[in-house]
């Protein structure tokens, strides 16, 4: 069951001025950054909430580390926007086989790893009405989990 919107992805060219606008203008502050090679991109998690469940809400800033990843290719195509809404659940592998039940392709047969060693997948922006959807188990909701 999705518990929660978990962030909302927002592609940049550069990283570092995109913290700073954040920073300066609503006072987010930076929660973590990372890496993510298998994604090709640099990115930081700016904590929004805490939430019901335990978890938290957060933008996602993204910026490729090169211009062949998704996020990449994307910003070549539309520049720096919203690129995905992502959704918490305490079972990505539950609820993405549900959600392939109804016909909604799911682009990863097995989760990745994401963001604060998450297990994510996305599902097709084609059958979500345009917009990029991933679904995310934290790192804590798998562990207690599994």
């Amino acid at each position: 069951m999705l518990t929660r919107i978990d962030h909302i992805g927002i592609a940049c060219f550069d990283l570092d001025a995109t913290v700073e606008f954040y920073r300066a203008t609503y006072g987010f502050e930076v929660f973590h950054t990372e890496v993510n090679e298998e994604q090709g991109v640099r990115e930081a998690m700016l904590r929004i909430n805490g939430t019901d469940d335990g978890g938290a809400s957060y933008l996602q800033l993204l910026e490729p580390i090169r211009e062949d990843s998704p996020v990449g290719k994307w910003l070549a195509k539309n520049g720096e926007g919203v690129h995905h809404i992502a959704f918490g659940t305490a079972d990505v592998d539950g609820d993405a086989a549900a959600i392939r039940g109804k016909g909604v392709r799911v682009l990863y047969d097995e989760p990745r790893r994401g963001s604060m060693d998450s297990r994510i997948t996305f599902l097709h922006p084609k059958d979500c009405h345009g917009v990029l959807t991933e679904l995310v188990t934290s790192a804590a909701a798998a562990t207690t989990e599994h």
